[in-house]
Formats: C-alpha cells, sequence, structure tokens
C-alpha cells in the first residue's frame, strides 16, 4: 500500500507568515494583550451552553405547543452552531483561554453536540488549516459526486444544478457528521486520503462514550417523553438547520469567487505559494463591519485572520485585521472581502455555478 505524501510549501529567504506575527505581535504587546479570549466570550460561551441545556429541556421535558416547539427546535439548532463557532472553535485551537485546562473544557464541548473531537481537531486544525482548497486532501472541499468544488475535480453532468440543490445538501451536513462521517473516519482510520494518528484507549473510549450520549440524549429519551413523530419532526428541524448554517459559514469562507485552489508541482511536490501568502489566496472574509454576524459565528467571517493567527481569539480580529490588508497591500496580494454576508452568499453561488460548467474556471479580479 502507498504512502501519501502531503505537498510542501514553497520556500523562501524572508517568509510573509514571519512579517506578519511580527507586526501582529507588536500589536499585542504594545496594547498587552495575550491573544486569548476575554470575560465577554467567557460570558457569551456560559450563556450559549445555558441557552442550549435550557431550551432542551424545555422540549423534551415541557413538551410546548407544537409552533413554539418548532421555534425552539429552530433555536437548538442555532445554539448547535453557535456553541461550535463560538466554544469548541476558539477551545480547539487554544485561543479560548490562556488555560490549557479550560482550552480543553472548551474544546470538549463539540461533545456535548454529539461530534468527535479527536476527528475533528484532525480534520480542522491540522489537515484543513495546513492544506488550505487543495484538492485531495483538504476534506472539507470533497464532497463526493454530490457537488465539485474545485476546478481540478470530476465532473458530472448533476453538477450543473449544484448552485440550485446546494441549500438541502448543505442541511444536511450536521446529521451526517454525527451518524456517518465521524464513524467513517474512524473505522477507515483515514481522513480522506490522510491517514488518522494513532488513536489512544482514552480517545477510543471518548469517541464512543460521546456517541452513546448522543443517542441517548438526543434521540432514546427524546422518544420516550415525546413520541416517535415528534421527535423526528424537532430532530429534523434542528439538526437541518444547524447543518445549514454550519455548512455555509464555513463555505462563504473558502469556495466563492475569487478564492485560490492550488496544486503542487508533479516532480517537486512544493506549491506554488509560502504557508501565509497560501491562507491569504485561498480565504475570503465577509460582512466583518456587521458587529452581530460576527458576535454569532465567533469573528469566522474574518476568515483569513484566523488562518493565518489560529491561536489568536476571534475577539481580536476585527483589529488584527487592519494590520494584515496592510501587508497585504505592501505584498500585493488580493485581500478577499466581501461587505455583506448577502454579497458573500452570492458570489459562493456564482461559484458553484461556474463550478458546474465542464470546463468551469476560477473567477478572479
Amino acid at each position: 500500500m502507498s504512502t501519501f505524501i502531503t505537498p510542501k510549501f514553497a520556500n523562501v529567504k524572508q517568509p510573509l507568515h514571519l512579517e506578519l506575527k511580527k507586526r501582529v505581535q507588536a500589536y499585542l504587546d504594545e496594547h498587552g494583550i495575550d491573544g486569548t479570549g476575554t470575560s465577554k466570550l467567557f460570558t457569551k460561551a456560559i450563556l450559549l451552553i445555558v441557552a442550549f441545556v435550557g431550551v432542551y429541556i424545555h422540549l423534551v421535558f415541557f413538551t410546548p405547543i407544537w409552533y413554539i416547539a418548532i421555534a425552539e427546535s429552530i433555536v437548538l439548532g442555532g445554539l448547535v452552531a453557535g456553541i461550535g463557532f463560538n466554544v469548541m472553535h476558539d477551545g480547539s485551537h487554544g485561543s479560548f483561554s490562556g488555560n490549557k485546562i479550560m482550552n480543553r473544557v472548551a474544546a470538549s464541548s463539540i461533545s456535548l453536540l454529539g461530534a468527535n473531537h479527536f476527528m475533528w481537531n484532525m480534520k480542522h486544525n491540522m489537515i484543513h488549516h495546513s492544506f488550505t482548497n487543495i484538492d485531495g486532501v483538504d476534506d472539507d472541499i470533497e464532497i463526493g459526486v454530490f457537488m465539485r468544488m474545485a476546478p481540478t475535480q470530476k465532473w458530472y453532468k448533476a453538477h450543473k444544478f449544484q448552485h440550485i440543490y446546494f441549500w438541502v445538501l448543505y442541511m444536511l451536513l450536521y446529521v451526517f457528521w454525527i451518524f456517518f462521517t465521524d464513524y467513517k473516519k474512524y473505522f477507515s482510520q483515514k481522513i480522506g486520503n490522510v491517514p488518522l494518528k494513532k488513536m489512544s484507549i482514552a480517545d477510543h473510549i471518548e469517541f464512543w462514550s460521546v456517541k452513546v450520549y448522543h443517542a441517548a440524549v438526543f434521540v432514546v429519551i427524546p422518544i420516550v417523553f415525546v413520541g416517535w413523530v415528534n421527535w423526528i419532526i424537532g430532530f429534523v428541524i434542528m439538526t437541518f438547520f444547524a447543518g445549514f448554517v454550519l455548512s455555509i459559514v464555513f463555505q462563504l469562507a473558502h469556495t466563492v469567487e475569487h478564492t485560490d485552489f492550488p496544486i503542487a508541482d508533479i516532480e517537486t511536490n512544493k506549491l506554488p505559494d509560502e504557508f501565509a501568502a497560501h491562507q491569504i489566496k485561498t480565504t475570503a472574509n465577509f460582512a466583518t463591519k456587521n458587529k452581530l454576524i460576527s458576535w454569532l459565528v465567533g469573528g469566522l467571517n474574518f476568515q483569513i485572520e484566523h488562518h493565518l493567527f489560529p491561536k489568536i481569539s476571534h475577539v481580536h480580529y476585527p483589529a488584527i485585521s487592519k494590520i494584515v490588508k496592510g501587508i497585504c497591500e505592501e505584498y500585493n496580494l488580493q485581500y478577499i472581502e466581501f461587505p455583506t454576508m448577502r454579497k458573500a452568499v452570492a458570489a459562493h453561488v456564482r461559484f458553484l455555478k461556474e463550478m458546474g460548467k465542464p470546463d468551469g474556471k476560477l473567477l478572479s479580479y
């Protein structure tokens, strides 16, 4: 069996990433900021988790009238996404708090949602953040035959309509993640083409404990208390809403007009750019002046800054973005940004439409 070899970034004498880190660190030092979360983030985390537990208890044990139950199912789906964006995501990158235990607790909130932290860490932190938009490595752009998310991926006739049906597939993300992809990774011991690192006994125990917990809390107990029909309606509403929100936010960061999909040199296995330039070219921001969206999505609308500084909490991205923009101008790099979420969604739809053509090519400025 052949060993999969990941591509390598280009080597340069004066790395852009080094200059970015130097200037951002100077900003943090000047303002006495350690780069991790603040009291506002901790308060938001508590608010989201308490709301999640509260809405769940009210839905299951104090079953409200149907129209309130539907509304609460939607809210519960939104809270699933909100905890993922604001708590788990920062925690898994070690930026939620300066305390390692607090980061681990925040990262483990993914268990509350039924997903496995070990798999997420491999897929997101180690693969996606390292090899963004690289076909065959970045699992985030691998949707199989259902959608074409890169120019190098195989085209099928159904892709002509992917800009129309994408929203249906996006709604399935969360339930598919919980009930299929985690298990696929576990039993195949791979994420796409990339082998998983060896799981410890504790990792195996955690995987199965979370899956048993999720089945009990989100399937068995609700069926017992509200019945099969009410459960399936609420569960579908919750998971479909959570899935769409999670999907669209992450897709707006990398699969929109102007983002790049680099290809490594066949002979050298080297990518065309160094790490920082690669991240800037493959990533986009949206609605960065909208404070409500920034609050709800955990600063993931500042995706460029996140990919360059994942160890810095999202609460600092608005300030850091000014530094990054300035350096992009100096280095003559596109800083891809859409002023509103609506325009970013439109750019995503146009991207999908272009990729739906047999000869679909990247759209650039």
